[in-house]
């Protein structure tokens, strides 16, 4: 059990050494904690987001760097701690979907038999499920809030990453590493929380990045169609808001532009952050990277297939 633990804590190490190094992740990680960072403190620096100003759609101005809204609120009040519940329920829902996805998935993909085919069944009736319409109709239904809108994600996002796990669990169920432990009568928690999920690392933590994303669109859609509470301070809400006002129409852009671009920096963020974690933790990338290092400049790798060797 010792050996397992150190085997298991070194994997770990590996692989958080590797993030660290690797480029893109490492942009993505600064650039994602710099706006968990922005929201954390950010509401205790600026103005009061709710407070009524200055003219309505004022331009950015020195008093007002990104201009003020139709309610003549600041924009850049509002962008700021609109950020923070956008990103608590989005990184919630990303936890809750990679925690129910491993459990179902998980158990279904180990066990097997019948335990596999109505677990399977239960996956694949909300596989089958039109996710935006279900989303849209219990939006509209549930008491709007942060923790409607993180449950209404969950329940929509979760059987396809239960149906990933499930496969991987599948493949590594199989291994004589499992069969030694089966054998030498391990618990099967035991088995599948250390044997197995260690293992199983990148892919968790690609779905958890990749549910993130999807909560944090799906969360400012929903409200930016009215389906979420207008009356807090979210990116969705400030959207919903700079539409209700006719921003388009009036040329008053700074009202949608700076909420725009932080959903666009935070998705590119977690996107690098997605994309490192791939290049550390795929066998076949990190064969092939090694091997180009061999080879003399200006010479690709054209007809020419690298040899992985892959240990249990």
């Amino acid at each position: 059990m010792i050996m397992a633990t150190r085997k298991n804590d070194s994997i770990l190490f590996r692989w958080i050494k590797g993030i660290i190094h690797n480029k893109k992740a490492l942009s993505g990680s600064l650039l994602v904690l710099s706006f968990i960072l922005i929201a954390a403190i950010g509401p205790y620096i600026t103005v009061d987001p709710n407070a009524f100003l200055d003219t309505p759609l004022s331009p950015p101005s020195f008093s007002h760097w990104f201009g003020t809204t139709g309610q003549g609120q600041d924009v850049l009040a509002q962008t700021i701690s609109g950020a923070r519940q956008t990103l608590i329920v989005g990184f919630a829902t990303g936890f809750f979907v990679v925690l129910i996805g491993a459990l179902i998935g998980g158990i279904s993909g180990f066990y097997g038999g019948k335990v596999d085919d109505v677990l399977s069944m239960i996956i694949n009736i909300f596989l089958v499920m039109p996710g935006l319409p279900l989303m849209v109709i219990l939006a509209s239904w549930l008491p709007p809030g942060p923790l409607t809108l993180t449950g209404v994600l969950v329940i929509t996002g979760w059987a396809w990453n239960a149906r990933v796990i499930r496969s991987q669990m599948m493949a590594l169920r199989d291994r004589d590493l499992v069969s030694a432990a089966i054998v030498s009568g391990e618990r099967n928690i035991r088995i599948i929380l250390i044997e197995i999920m260690p293992r199983m690392l990148s892919l968790l933590a690609s779905s958890f990045i990749g549910a993130s994303i999807y909560a944090i669109g799906a969360q400012v859609g929903l409200e930016f169609l009215g389906l979420g509470d207008v009356s807090t301070i979210t990116w969705g809400t400030n959207l919903y808001w700079a539409s209700n006002d006719l921003a388009l129409l009036t040329g008053s852009w700074w009202t949608f532009v700076p909420t725009g671009i932080c959903i666009a920096f935070v998705s590119f963020g977690l996107t690098l952050i997605n994309f490192g974690i791939d290049e550390v933790t795929n066998p076949r990338l990190i064969s092939e990277r090694n091997w180009r290092k061999y080879l003399p400049k200006g010479k690709g790798n054209d007809g020419i297939t690298p040899v992985i060797k892959t240990h249990a």
